[in-house]
Order: C-alpha cells, then structure tokens, then sequence
C-alpha cells in the first residue's frame, strides 16, 4: 500500500469513526426510554428526543444522496420540514432507530468508496451563496457535525426527562 493509500485510507476510517462515536452519543441519549417519553417535549423547544432521531435519519439520508449524485438528486424527494422532527402517532422508538441504523450502513459503504474530492454546487437555498459546492469531504464533516449538534440537545432532553446524563 502506498503513502496516498495508506493517508486516504485512514482518513475514511478517521471520518467513518468520527459520524459512528457521534451516533453512539445519540443512541446512548435514547437509551431504556418508552415511546411516550421519546416523543415528549419537556423543554420550550418542540424538539423530542424520537424527534431528533428522525431528524438526524432524514438529513443524513439526503446528504448523502448529495455525496453521491448533487443537489438534483437531493431535492427529488420532497422533505417534511416540521414533521421530521415530529413522532408521528403510530411510530416507535425502535422504529426509528432502525431506520436510522438502515441509513447508517450504505453511509459507511460510501465513505470507503466515494472519491472525498468529488464536488457538486449546493441545493439552491437561502443560506447558501450562490454557484457555492461541497466536496463529499465536507459533506461528512457536516453529517458529523449536525450529529453532534442534535446529541447535545438529546443529552438536554433526557436530563429533563429523567435526570439522566448522556454524555457527561
């Protein structure tokens, strides 16, 4: 294996485990909870823990159909801006969780394969400057990133649900 192999190599591990322990702070914040206390909002937020877990299923999911084939491909699929961080009556908890562990396998798949500097212009949006691209790269460093946003409030959450501390 080359100095290149072995640098890429490492750094798709670096990545894969950098989203897998963020996702694991996630989990670890849902843990032992019934369906009810998942879906409860017991901060001023609208934000529920079984909210989050969506959440977090539904933007990886679509950021990484962006890794794969740009904004075109992203935005075939209308998304449910208020319902994705919503229990829906009828969903579970562990529903929810196996969604997100099914969105999680093709992710590490793709970061073993995907070319990180292949890049692709942003979804037309506000919030992005026009003409702006993300390389695959950064589209896992923001996976990671959202992931970790959304432990810390699951961590918020479950401290007020039960007094549980999740990740300290």
């Amino acid at each position: 294996m080359t100095t290149t192999e072995k640098i890429a190599t490492s750094e798709r591990a670096d990545l894969l485990d950098t989203l897998n322990s963020r996702r694991q702070f996630l989990r670890r914040a849902v843990a032992n909870l019934t369906d009810e206390q998942a879906a409860a909002r017991p901060t001023v937020s609208a934000l529920s823990l079984g909210g989050l877990i969506k959440h977090v299923t539904v933007t990886e999911a679509r950021w990484m159909t962006f890794a794969v084939g740009g904004a075109e491909a992203m935005q075939r699929e209308p998304i449910d801006w208020v319902g994705q961080f919503t229990m829906a009556p009828g969903e579970t908890l562990t529903g929810l969780l196996d969604a997100y562990a099914e969105v999680a396998a093709p992710t590490a798949e793709l970061v073993a394969t995907l070319d990180l500097d292949a890049s692709f212009e942003l979804p037309k949006a506000p919030w992005y400057e026009p003409g702006a691209r993300w390389s695959v790269r950064k589209v896992l460093h923001h996976i990671a990133t959202e992931t970790a946003h959304h432990a810390g409030h699951a961590d918020i959450i479950r401290e007020t649900i039960d007094g549980q501390k999740t990740m300290g």
